[in-house]
């Protein structure tokens, strides 16, 4: 019975965690891998992989915006994100703007956290969450009770997110500084090396922060 009980509670687990991360695999995951797989794979145009990869954020943010009358916040934002990287393909001729309109798209998503976290809403608590409650369903109740009666807790929300955003703004500035400074060859790889950089603070310092976090949360869940 004891094995019968455990397996129901791993299986609901694993359920919650796959519902958690459902939002981000639908609206981020899923696009990026559209762009690649028609870009890289069957050779499409950037325009025409920028077009493919719309398709599901466009039809889920108009979907929401029709049923409940709200923004879905990742969908919109990957549907900006493709559309700024179509009008920016129209520039052309001058290689050192060629690099340095990449880090725009970092700069989009970054300004677009930031303002997340300014509207009470941070936009990566949708990616943190699953992390810190890992299904189980008393850390999640835990979760919604700290969300909703804790202004420490919102502080850690918001200041994860506010990492991950200084930190894709300071990319792009590190990618336009370099495409304008640095030699052209040396560009060609130091743009990954900023973003691995970013990536790289972002999680460090955003871990300090998602730890205290996943500390509330606990001991939240054992208190009720």
């Amino acid at each position: 019975m004891a094995v019968i009980t455990r397996s129901a509670a791993v299986e609901t687990g694993d359920h919650g965690m796959a519902a958690a991360l459902r939002p981000v695999a639908v609206d981020v995951a899923l696009p990026l891998l559209a762009y690649y797989t028609a870009h890289s794979v069957f050779g499409l145009s950037l325009v025409g992989s920028l077009v493919v990869s719309s398709v599901v954020p466009a039809v889920r943010a108009a979907h929401q915006l029709l049923r409940d009358r709200s923004l879905n916040g990742l969908a919109t934002l990957m549907l900006v994100v493709n559309l700024l990287g179509i009008a920016l393909s129209t520039v052309s001729g001058d290689p050192r703007l060629m690099i340095a309109k990449d880090g725009v798209v970092s700069s989009v998503i970054g300004l677009a956290m930031l303002a997340s976290a300014v509207a009470g809403r941070p936009m990566m608590t949708a990616a943190m969450r699953p992390f810190v409650v890992k299904g189980d369903a008393a850390r999640s109740a835990a979760w919604d009770r700290l969300a909703a009666s804790s202004a420490a807790f919102r502080r850690l929300e918001r200041s994860f997110t506010v990492v991950w955003g200084f930190a894709l703004l300071a990319e792009c500035a590190a990618k336009v500084v370099g495409a304008y400074t640095l030699p052209l060859e040396s560009m060609v790889w130091m743009g990954t090396v900023f973003l691995l950089g970013a990536t790289g603070f972002a999680v460090s310092v955003g871990n300090v922060f998602a730890s205290r976090l996943a500390r509330l949360v606990i001991a939240e869940s054992k208190s009720a």
